[in-house]
């Protein structure tokens, strides 16, 4: 996140973009005005601290992680396939219902026979704002796919990149 410019450098960088000539159709920004500072006499009451709201009872709920990023570690394991890619899934050529379908049960079986991670094709889309890869995060964010998928990432431009996923998988629990 950009901070804001502090007065003292907005200065400064006015000193330096008033010995420039800028490109047509640009502005060189302006100084800031000096703000007057009032000051306070024995008279003035004093000034009032707003009351923050009152606290929630007790401690907050911790949010429920979004799947929608596998910790960087993993990510960066399952790029290199240190962390082995299980199965691949393209759902080229599906469309929503079809897709979230078959999405849904390649995921269980592969979380079935135990694979940690998996790749699915999603593809990009005719001008790369597919439906299918628009849609495929918020469907495994879903609750009948929330307790198994871990996480879900951009796969790296030799899987695919913006047209394939990663998706990390949660662990089986032991029985």
């Amino acid at each position: 996140m950009k901070r804001p410019l502090r007065p003292e450098e907005l200065r400064l960088w006015s000193a330096v973009a008033a010995t420039i000539h800028p490109h047509p159709g640009r502005t060189v920004p302006k100084a800031p005005a000096e703000a007057p500072v009032a000051k306070a006499s024995k008279d003035d009451p004093p000034a009032r601290i707003p009351v923050a709201a009152k606290a929630a009872k007790g401690p907050a709920p911790r949010p429920r992680p979004d799947p929608a990023d596998i910790e960087p570690g993993r990510r960066h394991r399952i790029a290199r396939e240190r962390d082995p890619i299980g199965a691949r899934l393209d759902l080229h050529g599906l469309d929503q219902d079809r897709a979230r379908a078959t999405l849904e049960g390649f995921l269980r079986r592969a979380w079935d026979d135990g694979y940690r991670a998996v790749l699915v094709i999603t593809g990009k889309g005719t001008r790369g704002d597919g439906v299918l890869r628009r849609y495929a995060p918020e469907w495994m964010a879903a609750p009948p796919l929330r307790d198994i998928v871990a996480g879900i990432s951009e796969a790296h431009r030799r899987h695919g990149g913006e047209g394939a996923l990663y998706v990390a998988l949660k662990r089986k629990p032991r029985s």
